[in-house]
């Protein structure tokens, strides 16, 4: 029952509450980020595959600058991220847009991850099964390693998310995404600003 109705109404609820209170930092993070990006603007739109790999736009804020090198390439995310943008990415802050993703039912707070379109036909079975449910802003696998664990490791929660999803274990997520965010934890991999891109099986 809770996964089937009770889940989106709290998802509802929530999202539209959560986006009125903040709505201050929300407002100020909008004038910072268009200030200190270059003229790249505040927010990044980009297309993902939600439940039932439906597509749908995510909006997040805009942490990194559009620059290219001389033959017109973006440069390295690690060189396109401002001081501004990791304070916001290391503190979450990028993500209280996708609050309105919630409130339109492309997104929930509790699930799996939204990830690009391009990696929808490298998926196996049981990867493709994170889609049964709708990605969500944070999940067991952001507060079980975030950035730093591997791509195995993050399907493997996503698909025991979507067995085990219940009201108690999206309360534990909710509480364990706060400290996560005060102890910013998991923002990177050993190895890039963000995340590897995922291959292959």
């Amino acid at each position: 029952m809770y996964k089937q109705f009770f889940k989106r109404f709290f998802d509802f609820f929530l999202a539209f509450l959560g986006f009125i209170i903040i709505s201050p930092v929300f407002l100020l993070l909008l004038i910072w980020l268009s200030i200190v990006n270059r003229g790249a603007g505040a927010f990044f739109f980009q297309e993902r595959p939600g439940r039932g790999e439906r597509i749908f736009k995510v909006i997040k804020f805009k942490t990194m600058t559009d620059e290219r090198d001389a033959s017109g390439k973006l440069l390295p995310d690690a060189q396109r991220l401002t001081k501004v943008g990791k304070f916001v990415r290391s503190t979450s802050l990028d993500e209280i847009p996708q609050l309105l993703n919630v409130v339109k039912g492309d997104m929930s707070l509790i699930g799996p991850r939204p990830l690009l379109v391009h990696y929808l036909p490298l998926y196996n079975d049981m990867q493709r099964r994170r889609h049964e449910v709708r990605p969500g802003i944070t999940g067991w696998a952001q507060v079980n390693g975030r950035n730093a664990i591997g791509w195995q490791q993050k399907f493997e929660y996503d698909v025991w998310y979507v067995d085990n999803v219940s009201l108690s274990l999206d309360i534990k997520i909710l509480l364990k995404t706060i400290q996560k965010v005060f102890k910013r934890e998991g923002i990177s991999s050993d190895t890039s600003a963000t995340m590897e891109a995922f291959k292959d099986n």
